[in-house]
């Protein structure tokens, strides 16, 4: 058996079996031992799917744990562990189904199907009692790992990378999670206009920190969920791509872009249908870039070219200067959406418009000079901020 054709979650679950099968003194490796291991991993994938097919985890864990508690014991520091020959059999059957899948590594879900074939044995009674089938299972696991195939020998990274990576906005503004946004009808429509064209439909919004960029974005997903914009935008679902996520616990080369590409498949596949907000937009030039290896930006410019994908980036006007700007072929691919800063009567009616969520979180209520109060002083006092950032804080 070639480990080297395991991914590391797979090679994961081969050791967490042996460690379950010592520490309950059995003298013998069983499938129960893959299977505890499987039930248990954490993050793991097998978990994630047996959740997403309406199953308690929780009381399959127990069922398991039991069957473990069930085997022979052997006292003494005991010999060596031996694999039974379902054990092995097992983990040799994964390997086909790896190949008819198409992988070119064996991951956890090949083990588990694996599992679910064998008959005669504990698990396959654990497997009865739930009503748990190849047929479900594989219908589940189509959903979490899409139409990808696994390359790499840590796939799990890059599977249902938007939900992982990004925070559906317009599944925000429909649940009522984002506040209203009051005013910047002219921005919002601009950004509208661009998006319709049918090239170089990728808007950038440049303004100051605090003016309300992405305040912008949400009124726009609002407008989608009320379906107050043009037909061709009517369907659309916006993604807000984090960027922190993407980037935190990228630890060997490449795992980065793994991580970007699958993201882009995903939007890529959505034929349209996904518009991508990348918040900070400047930190993708050079973001994941190590010795030898590309940053994000080169991934982006050439879906961005050919239409592949609809990006929205916000960014204030320094940082724009300073990294986008001198990276023309990344610049041609965006069209600027100036904001500037609101003026303080604008500002007074965000607050008008916003402050009955802060009534509610504060539990107090809000009297209508307080709100002219925040939006003069802190004009006329906060000045190295800006409006209607410092409002709201003050208000706060």
């Amino acid at each position: 058996m070639d480990f080297n054709k395991f991914t590391q979650r797979s090679i994961e679950i081969v050791q967490n079996s042996q460690e379950t099968a010592i520490k309950n003194g059995n003298p013998q490796l069983e499938e129960i031992h893959i299977h505890y291991a499987l039930i248990n991993q954490e993050e793991g994938l097998i978990p994630k799917v047996l959740s997403y097919m309406g199953e308690n985890v929780d009381l399959i864990k127990n069922d398991v744990e039991r069957e473990v508690e069930a085997l022979p014991k052997q006292s003494g520091s005991g010999g060596a562990l031996y694999p039974s020959r379902i054990y092995t059999k097992i983990l040799l059957n994964s390997e086909d189904e790896a190949k008819k899948f198409g992988d070119e590594y064996i991951g956890v879900e090949h083990i588990y199907i694996s599992l679910l074939k064998e008959r005669g044995i504990p698990s396959e009674k654990i497997f009865k009692r739930y009503n748990i089938n190849l047929q479900r299972f594989l219908e589940a696991l189509k959903k979490i790992r899409g139409s990808q195939t696994i390359t790499s020998d840590n796939p799990e990274a890059t599977y249902n990378a938007l939900k992982r990576f990004g925070r559906d906005l317009t599944e925000e503004a429909r649940t009522g999670k984002l506040d209203p946004v009051i005013g910047r009808d002219e921005e919002i429509r601009n950004t509208i206009r661009i998006l319709s064209r049918r090239t170089k439909n990728n808007p950038v919004l440049i303004g100051e920190p605090g003016v309300g960029k992405t305040a912008i974005i949400e009124g726009l997903a609002q407008r989608i969920i009320n379906r107050d914009v043009p037909d061709g935008l009517k369907d659309k679902t916006i993604f807000a791509l984090d960027m922190g996520a993407l980037i935190a616990g990228a630890k060997y080369r490449g795992e980065f872009e793994e991580r970007l590409k699958a993201v882009l498949k995903e939007i890529e596949e959505s034929d349209g249908r996904i518009i991508m907000f990348i918040d900070e937009i400047h930190n993708i030039v050079g973001a994941g870039r190590t010795e030898g290896s590309m940053d994000a930006s080169n991934l982006l410019k050439p879906m961005l070219a050919r239409g592949e994908i609809l990006c929205i980036g916000a960014t204030t006007l320094d940082e724009y200067r300073k990294y986008i700007e001198k990276d023309a072929a990344l610049e041609r691919r965006f069209q600027k959406v100036l904001i500037d800063e609101p003026t303080v009567e604008d500002t007074i009616s965000i607050l008008r418009g916003i402050k009955e969520k802060y009534e509610i979180h504060h539990g107090i209520r809000i009297s209508d000079n307080a709100v002219i109060a925040c939006g003069t002083l802190s004009d006329r006092y906060i000045s190295d901020r800006y409006l209607p950032d410092k409002a709201i804080d003050l208000m706060d």
